[in-house]
């Protein structure tokens, strides 16, 4: 890995690239310090302290970078774009209008992605005035105004800065994913997540729970470990390909294979059943009255009713995701369309059988990984009395982000070295 990183610097595409990423990163965490207009910055040390004991408040601040605590420009973080992403796409199924766009290709892939822009100014937009009048009661209950004066055009203003934080971050995002290196939208989820790393390691540090602080490394080099044995396992099957006449040459045929990964999703369906499970606990806290904090305490984060939720949407997002993502008729006809076939299996539709087969094989086990490593590291830290909250769930994130924009790193590299060798 270190080798990769080393060798990229030395091609100026790719350090172009890298310095790119870097640079719109660095613009995303200093955002996530600049408080908006027509706050209290003197109230925000006593609202922090709402943040505190691993509840949803704070599970959500992991995710924004501390920009939710500090109540920043980019407080709402890239969370109401994901979530617009999920509708959308949950939408395509059942919608035959959006199915018919998602086959058009890509005229078809950016009207949907036109939606979604507009569905995220909605979301951030009502997130915004919930978070806005939760933020009052944190004051209220404090004794310090927080937001002064408490009027219209106050709440427009701050409203309107968060929701145009969110958009300036989505943008943004796009263009870490065209000009830069990696996912803009998931790097931007792994600086948040990461940014909250130096207070992780400060708190296990200083816990005075002597059994946590022994077992947290072990704990942590496990599920890494864990994680990367699985994101990297594939199953690949034998592609035979005959031989052609094509004008007037003929082609040879020649061996070579499939692979299906293990983990075909990622770790998109992790970041799409935190979402979901965010959303009802966030709504109890909005309400602010005692049966909605009830509500909203029965589904925090470190609790199983929320972990088993998480479980069973992780388990169908990477059945949804990966059926998204991997056609085993289309490949099935592909491999018909030129020459190919599975050694024992006839082209067309036995192929594609054997293909969704061997595919749902994969994806239960899969998906059953995904919900072991998100929910297991919480509950073992539950059981302690640390106050330490960087779960199973930011660690598959991290691993997961981290793994693929090096294999896209090393894609880049590897189209460089070809052209050296044309050459």
């Amino acid at each position: 890995m270190l080798s990769t990183i080393l060798s990229a610097f030395t091609v100026a595409d790719i350090r172009k690239k890298l310095a790119f990423t870097a640079l719109l990163l660095a613009l995303y965490r200093l955002g996530s310090h600049i408080p908006v207009p027509g706050v209290n910055s003197n109230a925000v040390q006593q609202v922090q302290e709402q943040f505190g004991g691993g509840g949803v408040l704070n599970f959500l601040n992991v995710f924004s970078g501390g920009g939710l605590s500090r109540i920043a420009l980019f407080a709402l973080g890239i969370m109401p774009y994901i979530t617009a992403s999920i509708i959308l796409q949950l939408l395509t199924v059942v919608v035959p209008s959006l199915e018919k766009l998602q086959k058009e290709g890509e005229v078809g892939q950016q009207r949907i992605t036109q939606y979604t822009r507009y569905l995220t100014v909605g979301l951030a937009f009502a997130q915004a005035i919930g978070y806005v009048f939760l933020f009052k009661s944190f004051s209220s209950n404090a004794g310090t105004p927080l937001i002064s004066p408490f009027n219209v055009g106050t709440v427009f203003l701050i409203v309107l800065s968060l929701t145009a934080g969110t958009v300036l971050l989505m943008w943004m995002g796009e263009l870490i994913t065209q000009r830069g290196i990696g996912n803009g939208i998931s790097l931007m989820i792994f600086a948040s997540i990461v940014s909250g790393l130096p207070n992780g390691i400060s708190q296990w540090w200083n816990s005075p729970d002597a059994v946590f602080k022994v077992m947290m490394p072990f704990i942590a080099l496990a599920v890494i470990a864990a994680i990367v044995f699985i994101q990297e396992g594939q199953r690949r099957i034998p592609i035979q390909y005959a031989k052609r006449v094509i004008g007037r040459r003929m082609t040879q045929g020649g061996q070579t294979y499939l692979p299906l990964r293990v983990n075909m999703a990622g770790v998109i369906p992790v970041i799409f059943a935190a979402s979901i499970m965010a959303f009802p606990p966030t709504v109890g806290q909005l309400l602010n009255t005692p049966w909605a904090t009830d509500f909203s305490n029965f589904f925090s984060p470190s609790k199983w009713p929320y972990l088993v939720g998480e479980s069973i949407f992780i388990i169908i997002f990477t059945y949804f995701y990966t059926a998204v993502t991997f056609n085993p008729v289309d490949q099935a006809d592909n491999l018909k369309k030129y020459g190919g076939f599975i050694p024992g299996v006839r082209p067309g539709r036995p192929t594609a059988e054997f293909l969704d087969r061997i595919l749902a094989r994969l994806t239960f086990p899969g998906a059953l990984y995904l919900a072991a490593v998100a929910a297991l590291p919480t509950i073992l830290i539950s059981q302690t009395s640390a106050t330490f909250y960087f779960g199973g769930t930011s660690i598959l994130i991290v691993i997961g982000v981290a793994l693929d924009t090096m294999k896209q790193l090393e894609a880049q590299l590897m189209m460089r070295n070809y052209e050296g060798f044309l050459k």
